[in-house]
């Protein structure tokens, strides 16, 4: 929603005319919570389109990576429906703190070192452009935006999430660990989250063993 406020002032002042529509896909929401977006939109005088989907319903009962399903899923929407409107870009919401969670993320679960990129232009959907404009926004001045509006927003309000919350559960996703183990080191070394984005903006090719770039790996030991 805070991005569709800065998109609205983008418009209202750039020299560079542009069109913008809202796109709320709702994947199977409940009823509440689809009224909540509804009327969050109508607060924030934000004109929205709803597709819906069922998504929830389709990945409800797949036990392996449901999450990464989900999302892929309802990426192939969007852009669907991007492409629909006659849309050339899609602008997400990621932040800063995204940024940095993505890296921490790679390293740890994933044993590679990637960031997730400002901008960049779809393999699947030809002619359609990803971009990120809140790269630089941290997330405490997005939440201090939020509760300075007093401002409620949906999180996942997925049925999984949805389960866990009415048992009283306890479940960590591995962003959320992310935010606490950043949080922890920050007790000691303040600026580490400035270091982890700084790092991906300073990468010494000469002393990377290993490297992909469009689909090719490179080894250092091919041109040592």
């Amino acid at each position: 929603m805070l991005l569709a406020k800065l998109m609205q002032e983008l418009k209202r002042h750039s020299d560079i005319p542009f069109e913008l529509e809202f796109v709320v896909m709702d994947p199977g929401y409940s009823p509440k919570n689809r009224e909540k977006i509804i009327s969050n939109a109508e607060l924030l005088r934000v004109p929205i389109r709803i597709y819906d989907t069922n998504i929830f319903t389709s990945v409800e009962h797949i036990e392996k990576s449901p999450c990464y399903i989900c999302a892929r899923m309802r990426r192939g929407y969007l852009y669907r429906f991007a492409r629909e409107l006659g849309c050339n870009k899609i602008a997400l919401g990621h932040h800063y703190n995204d940024v940095i969670e993505t890296v921490l993320m790679g390293l740890l679960y994933g044993g590679q070192y990637q960031t997730m990129m400002p901008k960049l232009h779809s393999t699947n959907f030809p002619g359609m452009e990803l971009i990120r404009p809140m790269y630089c926004v941290g997330e405490d001045d997005i939440i201090a935006w939020r509760n300075y509006n007093e401002l409620e927003f949906l999180q996942c309000a997925c049925r999984f999430t949805e389960k866990i919350a009415d048992e009283n559960a306890v479940m960590e996703s591995k962003r959320q660990e992310m935010k606490r183990l950043i949080n922890s080191m920050k007790e000691e070394y303040p600026q580490v989250e400035a270091n982890i984005f700084k790092s991906t903006h300073n990468v010494n090719l000469n002393t990377v063993i290993g490297y992909s770039k469009d689909g090719k790996h490179t080894n250092f030991l091919d041109e040592y």
